[in-house]
């Protein structure tokens, strides 16, 4: 399938965001967008549903993942249907609760700052990692851990798939790993494959939303560049909110 075919069914409406990485002010004004958009007044108005999928990647880098978390945790827009995708950033968190002296890997990707948003020290040396994960299982409150514990990843509405980081050319869907839509990287960014749906992800950060005939690149670099992008799918339409 080209991305010119693909197409919602109608009535629905997908917001897809990108990589957030404790962004919480660009995710309040995201929001504060797609509210705007979703005003009956608005050039677009409100269709019959609409929901609202994160692609991953909440946590760590930015200064505040707490905030971030606690936004996804409780919905801001009634009626709306939302999806939280699993990122390999909150992979890399989970692995570090259940065994942390595989932490080195998260803490070098960012995960100092998602302690310091828990107000947890980073820890000094090898052998302050228990310590460490000890201290951050007692101040996570249990509602994000249910929330990370929960994170699906992938889902599927019309002729796309949202995933976080891509999939496998050549591999049917059912047989995709979980680490291959977490983590892929160069053997989906490069494939010209038809997937047999249009792959919408986040994980590889492109200056401008990257559209290619068989996927749809939309992290924006939120923790540095300040721009954290909302791809809209409408029927056969396709448009963009950003910060």
């Amino acid at each position: 399938m080209l991305i010119e075919e693909a197409r919602l069914p109608p009535g629905l409406r997908v917001y897809a965001i990108g990589d957030i990485h404790g962004r919480v002010d660009l995710l309040d004004q995201l929001h504060g967008l797609i509210e705007a958009d979703l005003a009956p007044a608005s050039e677009y108005g409100a269709p019959e549903k609409t929901v609202i999928v994160y692609l991953g990647d909440y946590i760590d880098r930015g200064p505040d993942s707490h905030a971030v978390i606690e936004r996804l945790t409780r919905p801001r827009f009634p009626g709306v249907e939302t999806v939280t995708l699993l990122g390999n950033h909150e992979a890399m968190l989970l692995e570090f609760l259940e065994a942390p002296y595989g932490a080195a890997l998260w803490l070098a990707n960012g995960g100092d700052a998602t302690l310091r948003s828990y107000k947890v020290k980073i820890p000094g040396s090898f052998d302050e990692f228990l310590l460490t994960q000890r201290t951050l299982l007692g101040v996570l409150p249990r509602h994000h851990k249910q929330f990370l514990l929960g994170l699906p990843v992938q889902v599927q509405y019309g002729d796309y798939l949202f995933v976080h980081a891509g999939i496998k050319p050549g591999l049917p869907l059912d047989r995709q790993s979980r680490e291959h839509m977490i983590w892929i990287r160069g053997a989906f960014l490069d494939s010209e494959s038809d997937h047999g749906m249009i792959v919408v992800h986040g994980h590889t950060i492109v200056h401008e939303v990257e559209w290619r005939p068989n996927r749809i690149g939309v992290d924006t670099g939120a923790y540095t560049t300040g721009r954290l992008t909302a791809l809209v799918l409408d029927g056969a339409e396709r448009r963009l909110l950003h910060t």
